[in-house]
């Protein structure tokens, strides 16, 4: 089988694997497994970061078209020809660029 040297400070241990079939009854548990609290903690930690990354992106998204928007129906009302029609006035709009920056 494969040998496993293990050293601490003042000891050092040669170890044989000789059959890797064991059951899991008889590993001991040494604190590192996945369900420690410091794994869930990880994995948890992660969903938060993008739960919040897709909540900040949905409204940075909806904020840019409500931005867009409101500066084309401002253009619209001081009588500026729409973007439709070929008109180019929205880009002179500093609401419309804060929504397209956004």
């Amino acid at each position: 089988g494969s040998l496993i040297t293990l050293s601490c400070l003042s000891h050092r241990v040669v170890c044989q694997v000789i059959s890797s079939a064991v059951p899991a009854e008889l590993v001991q548990d040494n604190g590192t497994s996945d369900s420690s609290w410091i794994t869930r903690l990880e994995n948890s930690y992660g969903f938060y970061i993008g739960l919040g990354l897709a909540v900040f992106s949905s409204f940075l998204i909806g904020s840019s078209v409500i931005l867009k928007k409101k500066g084309l129906l401002r253009l619209v009302e001081k009588g500026g020809t729409r973007a439709g029609d070929g008109g180019h006035g929205y880009l002179k709009d500093w609401l419309w660029w804060a929504g397209l920056l956004t």
